[in-house]
This record gives C-alpha cells, structure tokens and sequence, in this order.
C-alpha cells in the first residue's frame, strides 16, 4: 500500500478508535491492529501530527502508580471523520470503475 494512502488512513484510524472514549497508546494499537498493522513507533508520530492539529487533546491520569497519558478527540477530529466520509464515497467511484471488468486490462 502506497505509504501516504496508509498515513492518511491510520490518521482517521486512530481519530475513529477514541471518538467514543479517552484512549491511551497501547490501547489504540490494540484496538487498530485488528484492521490494519500499526507499531508503537508509527503511532506517537501519528498522535502527535493530531495533536498539533487540534484534532486530539490530551490529559494524565495515574494508573497503578504511573502516569498514563490519554488522547481525546476534538470537534476538529470529529469533522476530519466526516471529511473522510465524504471523500471516501467518490474514491469509492473512481475504485469501481478501475474494477470494472475490460477484456483489454
């Protein structure tokens, strides 16, 4: 898979996994790498870019006696979600018809 199409799509990934509730690292990986692969040194990079983004913010909250930061995401996150949905309906399209069957291709 083209490494910018990935990027993209582990981006709306990780917004998708916590619009439903605070996450932290660990946890995000778990919940996306059943859908597409992801690594601890792909995904703080990640989290990051969103952050300075204003699609995530963050917050710390002890857990057995360390510090866990958390990622929650913004109204900014929401949108990029629903941008997403969007753009996704016309490369849904242009996919259909690059299947489309031709005898020549």
């Amino acid at each position: 898979m083209d490494i910018q199409l990935k990027k993209g799509l582990l981006e709306i990934c990780v917004l998708k996994v916590i619009c439903t509730e605070p996450s932290y690292g660990y946890k995000i990986i778990g919940d996306i790498s059943q859908y597409i692969e992801i690594s601890e040194s792909t995904l703080y990079p990640i989290l990051k870019r969103l952050e300075q983004g204003n699609c995530l913010t963050t917050f710390t909250q002890e857990y057995n006696g360390r510090l866990r930061k958390y990622y929650m995401i913004t109204d900014i996150g929401r949108q990029r979600i629903q941008l997403f949905k969007q753009e996704w309906q016309q490369l849904k399209r242009i996919y259909e018809f690059i299947v489309q069957e031709e005898p020549l291709c």
